[in-house]
């Protein structure tokens, strides 16, 4: 019986890559990619990278390269991205029904039974379709184990030789080591910062390095996790796909406010859109949620400003995903957590306790028609995917909403917003 082969395949410089898909006069221009509020650096082009700019840098710290390189900065558009994610996750879905969606940029497959397979030609087969049918690049990478495919993907990204397909097994021995020998251990699947640096103080500096350890000794130093990836990086495979993602343990919404808020009604605007949000997902899940907590706090960036800094939570009388049931538990909290005075920069709800849906249990008494709120629900969740979000809200999330976040150079919303939507003329 054949052994399974895995494949990573990621986009390069995903939300950049987005923002040029639509605009190609982008292309060869430094860009990034501003958090919330257009506060800091989430996301580089080559050329960003290229000048310096590091990830999380705020963005006053690159402003003086705007005349001299032509940096661009944009807003987030999450909307583009999550929708530009799928479409490049449903292609990846027609090469392989084994699939494990890893993140918003990358996706595992799984291939058995496909021996004679030329594993480099499908990889430059499945960058060249997702090119033409969204725009987006990406770089693949074909291995015996999940950790060595997320290497093959690495070098694929960072090798030009490899023009963007990397098949680790077709490599020849000497290629295989010396390439190993080249990648720092923090670039293994799962070694993170801490980790490198007791792995470097024993000497391990290189994947060719942990490669080479003894997995019993390191499992028993550290975790039998590290003992696991030194057989991974041996071809053994020991991570199965994920095929269906494991349930989330809690559902947090938070954002930062455009301008400071200093006024109840304003705090309580965001907490509902908020809540709404996080019901949204919870129901998207298939979850009920048993516990919520809300929380406020002003600036810690000003140290001259009045401070404060707070949080509730509740546990439900029942757990749900009613957004209404939701809204009023968190408004309950929030009015208990409210002092006035403060400039509130930032609110956020967190839900928790989640269990399935199919456990829901009715209530003796509870005077609620629970099935035209389910209905009502749903509705809800269809209109807002289908005409876009925030079509359908809850008017106690207001209609001026001055609290939302700056996106002050956000690209159209191209494919989830139908007055966006690109208009070829003639």
């Amino acid at each position: 019986m054949s052994k399974p082969v895995f494949s990573l395949v990621d986009c390069n410089n995903f939300y950049a890559s987005c923002e040029r898909a639509f605009n190609p006069g982008l292309i060869g221009k430094p860009l990034v990619v501003l958090s919330n509020n257009d506060g800091c650096v989430v996301a580089r082009s080559q050329e960003a990278k290229a000048l310096g700019i590091k990830m999380a840098q705020p963005w006053f710290q690159c402003q003086h390269l705007v005349r001299p390189h032509g940096l661009v900065a944009l807003s987030s558009n999450y909307a583009l991205y999550a929708d530009m994610s799928r479409r490049v996750m449903t292609i990846l879905a027609g090469f392989s029904p084994q699939q494990e969606v890893y993140s918003i940029d990358e996706s595992f497959l799984a291939f058995s039974g496909q021996d004679e397979t030329d594993w480099q030609a499908l990889g430059l087969t499945m960058r060249d379709k997702i090119f033409r049918w969204t725009g987006l690049p990406v770089c693949v990478g074909f291995a015996p184990s999940k950790t060595l495919a997320k290497l093959a993907n690495h070098w694929a990204k960072t090798q030009p030789g490899f023009a963007g397909s990397c098949d680790y097994s077709a490599l020849p021995a000497a290629q295989r080591q010396a390439l190993l020998q080249a990648t720092p251990v923090n670039q293994v699947w799962g070694v993170g910062r801490r980790l490198t640096e007791k792995l470097e103080a024993l000497g391990i500096r290189s994947a060719a390095d942990l490669q080479a350890a003894d997995p019993a000794w390191l499992g028993g130093q550290f975790s039998v996790v590290l003992a696991r990836t030194v057989e991974e990086l041996r071809g053994v495979s020991c991570l199965d796909l994920e095929d269906v993602a494991p349930p989330r343990q809690q559902i947090m919404t938070s954002r930062s406010f455009g301008l400071p808020v200093t006024e109840l009604a304003e705090l309580r605007q965001a907490v509902t859109a908020y809540t709404t949000r996080a019901a949204e997902k919870l129901r998207a899940d298939g979850q009920l949620a048993g516990e919520i907590q809300v929380f406020i706090r002003t600036s810690p960036f000003k140290p001259d400003a009045p401070s404060y800094s707070g949080a509730l939570q509740m546990h439900l009388p029942e757990p749900t995903d009613d957004t209404l049931h939701l809204v009023k538990a968190a408004g309950f909290l929030l009015q208990r957590l409210y002092r006035p005075g403060f400039p509130y920069q930032k609110a956020g709800i967190l839900l928790s306790e989640l269990q399935p849906a199919t456990l829901r249990q009715g209530q003796l008494f509870d005077r609620t028609d629970t099935r035209r709120r389910d209905t009502l629900m749903t509705v809800m969740d269809q209109l807002n995917r289908k005409m876009g979000q925030d079509t359908l809200f809850l008017a106690g999330t207001g209609i001026d909403r001055s609290w939302r976040m700056r996106q002050g150079n956000r690209s159209p919303r191209y494919t989830t917003h139908w007055a966006e939507i690109p208009v070829a003329r003639a």
